[in-house]
C-alpha cells in the first residue's frame, strides 16, 4: 500500500502555512527547488521573473474541502538560442499544466470514473467530498486514456457481444496467454475482423466459436494461424442438432412416457402410512411403556422421586400420572379457526346431506368468507370427519415432460429418475437409441479429447437425423481436431463477456464505442 504524504508531492513543493477558512481546509505551498528547467530546451534557470498564485482542489480529509494556494514561478530562460524567453515554473507530480486538480485528486478520479463510469462515479465523488460532475469525468477519462498501441497475441480469442440482442454486435478480441482484452471492434463483420489481422499480423492460433464470418476473416487475413472450435459452443451445437432430430418424433416421446408411468404403477409397492400417523402412533407406544413401567415400580413401592429419577421423567408427570389412574390419553388442541363463525350453516348443510367442500366453500365465499378452499376442508376434516382426501394414484403424482428440448437433456445426462422413459423410449424406437449413442458418445470424445474416435463417430453421424450436423463439422473438420488436440479454449472470453456487459449496463446513455472500448482495455 502506498504510504500518504500531507502535500502532494513533497520533492516538489513544502508547506508554508495551513489554516480551516469558511468549512474548508486551505493549504499554502510553494516550490522547494531554486532551479527549474526550461521544457523547451532544457536550461536550468535561477532567474525568477515573477510569481503567481495558482487555486487547486485537492483531496478532502474526512470530508471536508482542501484548497491548495501554490505560489508558482515564471523564469527568464537563459539558453541563446531557445525562443522561449519566459516560462512557468512545471510541478508534474504536484498538478499539471492548466488543471485545476492536485494530480492526485485528479487520479483519485480517474479511477472513480475507469472502475464506475460517469453517473455512479460522480455519486461517489460527491459522498467522498470530490466535487465533479458525470460529464467531467468522462471528459478527463478520454483526455488521460489516449488509444494505445496494440500488439497481436500469439494465442487470440475471439467472440461476439451485444450492443442489442439479435440487432448489434461488436467483437472482443483476447489473448489467451495474458488473460487480458487486445481490442474491441464495432461490428462483428468478416471484412472487420480481417482488416485488423491484416493491421496486427503475428497470432498463431485462433480460437474462435462456429461462427463463419470469424473462420472466414481468419483464412483471409491469417491464413498460416491455427484455427480452433470452441469445445462449449461444440457440445451446445450437438444438443440443438439433437433437440432437432427428436421435432418430429413428437407421438413417440409421449407414447414413451405414459408407458412408462404404467409400468411404474404396475410395480409401485403398496402406500405407505403417512409419517404423520406413524410418528403419533410410535409416541403414544413410547408415552404407555413408560406409563407401565412407572406402575410397576410404584406397586414395588418405589417413591416418586426415584421413578422420576428412573425413568428420566419430571416429577410432576410422575405425580399427574399417579392421580389419573389409568393411561391418560393426549387431547387434540383445538385452536381458533376462521371457519368458526360458519359453523350453523356448516352444520345445516351437512345435515342436508352435502359433504363437498368445494361447493360449501363457494356456499361461504358468497356469505363473505374470505379463507380458501383449503381451510373449509381442514376444518370439516377435523371437527365433523365428514370429507376424506381423494385416493392419489402414482399417475397423478408422476409427470414426464416429453418436449423435444427436456428430453434431449435427459438423453445425455441419464438421471437416475429418467431412467424407466428413456429405456421405453429406446425400445419404442431404434432410431431415437441410435441419435441418443451419438449424442452421449459425442460428448464423451470432447470431453476426454478421443480423437481416433472422432472419424468413426463422424461416418456413423452421417447416416442418421444429424447428418446435417455432421456436414457442418466436417466443413470445420481442421478446426474440430484443433479442439481435441490442443488446450485452449474461449472460456476466458466469455468471462471478459460477461465483464463488458456490467461496465456497458453502468453506461447506459453515455456508452458510445470509444468510451466502451477505453474503460473495458484499461479496467483493472
Amino acid at each position: 500500500m502506498r504510504q500518504g504524504c500531507l502535500v502532494p508531492k513533497i520533492a516538489e513543493v513544502t508547506l508554508v502555512c495551513l489554516r480551516p477558512k469558511d468549512g474548508a481546509i486551505e493549504m499554502q505551498l510553494r516550490a522547494r527547488r531554486s532551479i527549474s528547467t526550461c521544457p523547451a530546451c532544457g536550461t536550468a534557470s535561477r532567474r525568477v521573473h515573477s510569481h503567481y498564485q495558482r487555486k487547486l482542489a485537492d483531496l478532502p480529509w474526512e470530508g471536508l474541502p482542501v484548497v491548495i494556494l501554490l505560489q508558482a514561478r515564471k523564469f527568464f530562460c537563459v539558453g541563446d538560442s531557445c525562443r522561449r524567453k519566459i516560462f512557468t515554473e512545471p510541478l508534474p507530480g504536484t498538478v499539471a499544466r492548466y488543471a485545476r486538480r492536485s494530480c492526485r485528486s485528479s487520479e483519485a478520479l480517474h479511477w472513480l470514473t475507469l472502475a464506475l463510469g460517469g453517473r455512479a462515479g460522480a455519486r461517489l465523488a460527491r459522498r467522498l467530498g470530490l466535487l465533479a460532475c458525470r460529464s467531467t469525468l468522462l471528459r478527463s477519462l478520454r483526455h488521460r486514456m489516449q488509444p494505445t498501441a496494440v500488439t497481436a497475441p500469439r494465442v487470440l480469442g475471439i467472440d461476439d457481444w451485444a450492443w442489442r440482442k439479435a440487432h448489434r454486435y461488436g467483437t472482443i478480441l483476447c489473448d489467451l496467454e495474458a488473460g487480458k482484452v487486445v481490442d474491441l471492434l464495432p461490428d462483428r463483420e468478416a471484412a472487420t475482423v480481417a482488416a485488423w489481422l491484416q493491421d496486427h499480423p503475428g497470432t498463431e492460433i485462433v480460437s474462435r466459436d462456429r461462427a463463419s464470418a470469424y473462420a472466414e476473416a481468419t483464412r483471409r487475413a491469417a491464413p498460416q494461424a491455427v484455427q480452433i472450435a470452441d469445445r462449449w459452443h461444440l457440445m451446445r451445437n450437438m444438443s440443438e442438432a439433437l433437440r432437432t432430430a427428436l421435432e418430429p418424433h413428437h407421438r413417440v416421446l409421449k407414447q414413451a412416457a405414459q408407458g412408462s408411468i404404467q409400468g411404474f404403477i404396475a410395480s409401485a409397492p403398496p402406500p405407505l402410512p403417512s409419517s404423520t400417523l406413524s410418528a403419533k402412533q410410535q409416541n403414544r407406544q413410547r408415552r404407555y411403556s413408560l406409563y407401565e413401567e412407572m406402575k410397576a415400580l410404584a406397586y414395588g413401592g418405589t417413591s416418586q422421586s426415584d421413578i422420576a429419577r428412573q425413568l428420566d421423567l419430571s416429577l410432576r408427570t410422575v405425580q399427574r400420572w399417579t392421580r389419573a389412574g389409568v393411561f391418560p390419553e393426549r387431547t387434540p388442541r383445538s385452536y381458533p379457526h376462521s371457519v368458526d363463525s360458519y359453523v350453523r350453516y356448516l352444520d345445516q348443510r351437512l345435515h342436508q346431506g352435502c359433504h363437498n367442500a368445494s361447493q360449501l366453500w363457494r356456499e361461504l365465499r358468497q356469505q363473505g368468507y374470505r379463507g380458501q378452499l383449503s381451510s373449509v376442508w381442514n376444518w370439516l376434516h377435523q371437527h365433523r370427519g365428514h370429507t376424506k382426501r381423494a385416493p392419489i394414484f402414482p399417475s397423478a403424482k408422476l409427470s414426464i415432460r416429453t418436449s423435444p428440448q427436456h428430453t434431449t437433456w435427459l438423453i445425455l445426462k441419464e438421471p437416475p429418475s429418467a431412467k424407466a422413459y428413456l429405456e421405453e423410449l429406446y425400445r419404442a424406437s431404434p432410431e431415437i437409441a441410435a441419435l441418443a449413442y451419438l449424442g452421449r458418445e459425442f460428448f464423451r470424445l470432447v470431453r476426454s479429447r478421443d480423437l481416433a474416435a472422432w472419424p468413426q463417430w463422424l461416418e456413423r453421424a452421417k447416416h442418421t437425423a444429424l447428418r446435417r450436423f455432421a456436414s457442418s463439422l466436417l466443413r470445420d473438420q481442421h478446426a474440430v481436431e484443433a479442439a481435441l488436440t490442443l488446450p485452449w479454449s474461449n472460456g476466458p472470453v466469455e468471462g471478459h463477456v460477461h465483464r463488458l456487459k456490467l461496465i456497458k449496463r453502468q453506461m447506459y446513455g453515455r456508452a458510445s464505442f470509444d468510451l466502451l472500448r477505453l474503460r473495458v482495455l484499461h479496467q483493472a
